[in-house]
């Protein structure tokens, strides 16, 4: 076996304090034996909850060896509140403890760069793995039984149950629901995202008509009762009789017969998209990602594909789908359909002439032509938000999640992270508060005079009344917590750190195996490096006139599983956008690593 480059773990330590535990504070003597994975997170990211998602298997597989630690590293400031972090728990099914670090104490002492980071600790307490991205379960899974069989060996394993305790089940009607929709018989049709299952209620909001869905996460066509879904989201009425589904960790569309109950599968195959795969044919041929909405535009079925930074369109005439819009890098660029960045859009609404989209990490609200073109109406970037109303050009949201069309022509943007719900004329320019004191509202829908708000945090639809005039709030403003990176002006050394896995090699086929696409916020910052290539290190030339901004750096890498005797080995995608804010100053650093997988040589050789 080959000797690993090892580092002390820095201990967990968190301002917010333990969850999913009982008795409170965990260390590292305490796991000391065990195989630690800590997953850095926050629960704005979709990236983050796919690697939830991809860390389940292992989790059950590895209970009595492996400890799964999540630390939860907030972007947003409401993020950095305790009980929005308790709810997210809930809400995402996260079966591990859970660090609360508010102030990213813990991300800073293991050099963390990136949502989602996964560092491996070795059961003597050393950091033999790190892993930014998606797409590592496989390679995590390899290092794993490695570890195991080395420490069992030696002796250092110990072996039991883990320190997880489950939260007690609450006795609501709704769970953290996520998106809603009048029906044509008056109901209302509400996704009870947390226990994967659709639920029809009565015009009030309040008396459950039916529900449709085991329970059970799942991708099963069938009877209302018998049909899985896996943390549905968007609906959509597909005509008079069904309703489209977005099935977000499905990573499928399915419909609803409202007359029968029953569900089938409209696209998607249950697999989750990555670079490489198919974008556009017969519909449940071609994988998609996180589908988080859904509305007819145009003749299709739009889809917010947040978790590829995309809009696709599904064809309810030929059973096909294609991307509609964005390239798959995370930003805010406006312009033509094939040249435009989204970051996670997660809400629609369709007019005659426009789709609006809440395009939620960029605090954005943006819009789509009939020609296909995008535009932005409120927002700035990936790292500014707010609160703060009046001319949309300086006008600030926080992570909305949802937006409904008025009939007077402006927009309710559900601003779910400031807990309110906003209002956006385009005929004026301007931005105003409709209400405030709702708790995480995703979505909203109109009812005759009234707008019906998802409170997704309080677990119920609320009724609101359209106001005449706006409520006042103090403006505040906002940056990501998150520290930037003080590099030096002129040359900077970029390092894309990727080493494959155990057992595997670079999948060099047909062609290089790895991919490296770099630009900035502004464009000005960078004067030289910028652009796609195949190398994961570039030498970046930094404007002396440009103090600050942000690097977009997208990297890719694919493995194989390297067996001369296998014919057909198993490949692996591993792929990673990192929004890297810097500063420049003389004397900063003038080499940045970015841990894709493995550890960075040069930083394991300074601190041994």
């Amino acid at each position: 076996m080959a000797k690993r480059a090892r580092v002390r773990a820095p201990e967990l330590t968190g301002k917010g304090g333990w969850i999913n535990t009982v008795g409170g504070q965990l260390g590292l003597t305490d796991l000391r034996g065990r195989i630690v994975i800590v997953d850095f997170w926050t629960f704005c990211c979709v990236n983050c909850l796919h690697v939830l998602d991809e860390l389940r298997e292992l989790e059950e597989k590895h209970r009595d060896t492996v400890v799964i630690i999540g630390v939860h590293s907030p972007k947003f400031v409401h993020e950095a509140e305790h009980q929005a972090v308790v709810d997210a728990v809930e809400r995402y099914g996260v079966e591990h403890p859970v660090l609360d670090d508010p102030e990213l104490a813990t991300w800073k002492q293991y050099a963390v760069r990136a949502w989602p980071t996964l560092v491996v600790i070795d059961p003597e307490g050393y950091v033999v793995a790190q892993h930014a991205g998606e797409g590592h379960a496989h390679a995590i899974a390899r290092l794993v039984e490695e570890l195991e069989a080395e420490h069992a060996a030696k002796g250092t394993l110990r072996r039991g149950d883990g320190p997880y305790v489950a939260p007690e089940p609450q006795p609501t009607v709704l769970r953290f629901p996520g998106k809603a929709l009048a029906l044509p018989n008056g109901n209302l049709l509400v996704s009870d995202t947390t226990r994967h299952q659709l639920v029809e209620l009565e015009a009030d909001g309040e008396s459950v008509v039916r529900r449709i869905g085991s329970g059970a996460r799942g991708l099963v066509d069938g009877t209302a009762e018998a049909a899985g879904f896996n943390e549905p989201q968007g609906l959509a009425l597909l005509d008079a009789d069904s309703v489209v589904v977005a099935d977000t960790v499905n990573h499928a569309l399915r419909r609803l017969d409202l007359a029968t109950g029953e569900v089938t599968t409209l696209a998607g195959t249950g697999r989750q998209w990555w670079q490489g795969s198919p974008t556009s044919g017969p519909a449940r041929e071609v994988d998609l990602s996180s589908p988080w909405d859904v509305a007819v535009f145009n003749g299709r079925v739009w889809i917010a594909m947040a978790g590829v930074h995309q809009l696709w369109a599904y064809d309810p005439a030929d059973a096909t789908v294609e991307v509609a819009a964005g390239t798959t890098n995370e930003g805010l660029v406006d312009g033509p359909d094939t040249e435009a960045w989204f970051a996670q859009p997660s809400g629609l609404a369709a007019t005659e002439d426009r789709l609006w989209l809440a395009d939620s990490e960029t605090s954005a609200l943006r819009w789509v032509d009939l020609d296909g073109a995008v535009h932005t109406a409120v927002g700035t970037g990936l790292f500014d938000f707010g609160h703060r109303d009046g001319e949309a050009a300086q006008a600030l949201l926080q992570h909305p999640l949802g937006v409904t069309a008025l009939p007077d022509g402006s927009v309710a943007v559900s601003d779910t992270y400031n807990h309110a719900l906003r209002r956006y004329d385009p005929a004026t320019g301007e931005v105003t508060t409709l209400a405030t004191d709702l708790r995480e509202p995703s979505d909203a829908v109109l009812v005759g005079d009234d707008i019906v708000v998802v409170e997704s945090a309080r677990h119920r639809l609320t009724r609101l009344r359209l106001p005449a005039e706006a409520v006042r709030v103090e403006a505040v403003a906002h940056r990501t917590q998150r520290a930037a990176s003080e590099v030096a002006p002129g040359g900077l050394q970029l390092d894309v750190i990727f080493q494959a896995p155990a057992g595997q090699k670079l999948d060099t086929r047909y062609g290089p195996s790895t991919r490296l696409l770099v630009s900035s916020t502004p464009p000005e910052l960078l004067l030289a490096g910028e652009g796609a290539g195949t190398d994961l290190s570039r030498a970046l030339e930094l404007n002396p006139a440009v103090t600050e901004g942000v690097l977009h750096v997208s990297a890719m890498a694919a493995s194989c599983d390297d067996d001369p005797a296998n014919e057909y080995p198993a490949c692996h995608v591993h792929q990673q956008d990192w929004g890297v804010p810097v500063r420049l100053t003389e004397g900063g650093a003038d080499r940045l690593p970015l841990v894709l997988a493995g550890m960075d040589d040069q930083e394991t050789a300074q601190d041994a």
